[in-house]
């Protein structure tokens, strides 16, 4: 069975700008897709998400990122890691009412990281999740680094590693946003959803992820785009949708052409 990744983004599931808060008719409906999306094909997911404001807060005070340079710093480890580990319980727990066989991945037990960059990771009990049709849910999270002492770990640095590792075929980038656009279509009339990027034309459409406003709608989605085509080159697809529109992930999932697709010419 071909191996798929999801990866919601914090945005997505929570109120970033407000500690803990949680979206949950958002949460529901994606669940929801998901579930549906399984009945109708036999793919393997694994479905990880973003911390959102749940671990931010601690994280950001604390500047965890940095690692361990004064006595607080540990503290803020600790607070980071249970915020966002609590926010999987939810993510969880929601699968599981909706009838799917899930279980949260735990990032800071199987990853360490070096300055940053991944330097171990444990995969083994993802795998043989996945031999059984359960979904993993890993998170964004604290881990362990041996230069620092500790840092941020992205859902999507998880997930690329998993993607590499264990040769998924494609990658599902679920945020606020429909795709990449010529222009921030928020601002302006004129923008227009890019429906594929690939290796061939990626040089003609670079200019339109430049400047401010490509920034500013995709959260640095010229450097996202880069990471993806680098992953295409190995026969990794990705897909960068909106999980606002009813019934995209679901679509998405199932191999339907929304958002916009990255691949290898």
């Amino acid at each position: 069975m071909s191996l798929v990744l999801v990866k919601l983004g914090g945005s997505l599931l929570t109120n970033k700008n407000k500690k803990e808060s949680l979206k949950k008719k958002v949460l529901k409906r994606i669940v929801k897709e998901i579930h549906s999306a399984r009945q109708k094909t036999d793919c393997s997911l694994v479905v990880g998400h973003g911390g959102g404001s749940y671990p931010h807060f601690p994280a950001k005070k604390y500047k965890v990122h940095e690692g361990i340079f004064n006595e607080e710093s540990v503290k803020g480890f600790v607070l980071t890691q249970d915020a966002a580990a609590r926010l999987n319980r939810i993510v969880v727990r929601e699968f599981i009412d909706a009838g799917e066989k899930a279980v949260g991945v735990q990032p800071s037990a199987c990853f360490v990281c070096e300055r940053n960059r991944i330097v171990f990771s444990f995969l083994k009990p993802v795998a043989e999740m996945l031999s059984h049709g359960i979904i993993p849910v890993p998170y964004g999270d604290a881990v362990v680094d041996t230069d620092l002492g500790v840092t941020i770990l992205s859902t999507e640095r998880i997930l690329r590693e998993i993607a590499m590792k264990m040769e998924a075929k494609r990658i599902i980038i679920v945020s606020n946003v429909e795709g990449v656009f010529t222009d921030d279509p928020a601002k302006s009339k004129k923008a227009e959803l890019i429906p594929e990027i690939t290796s061939e034309n990626y040089e003609k459409i670079k200019h339109y992820l430049s400047g401010s406003a490509g920034v500013d709608v995709t959260g640095g989605m010229i450097h996202k785009v880069d990471e993806m085509l680098a992953l295409s080159e190995f026969g990794i697809e990705s897909q960068i949708i909106s999980g606002l529109k009813k019934g995209n992930l679901e679509k998405a999932i199932l191999g339907e052409s929304v958002g916009t697709v990255i691949r290898w010419a």
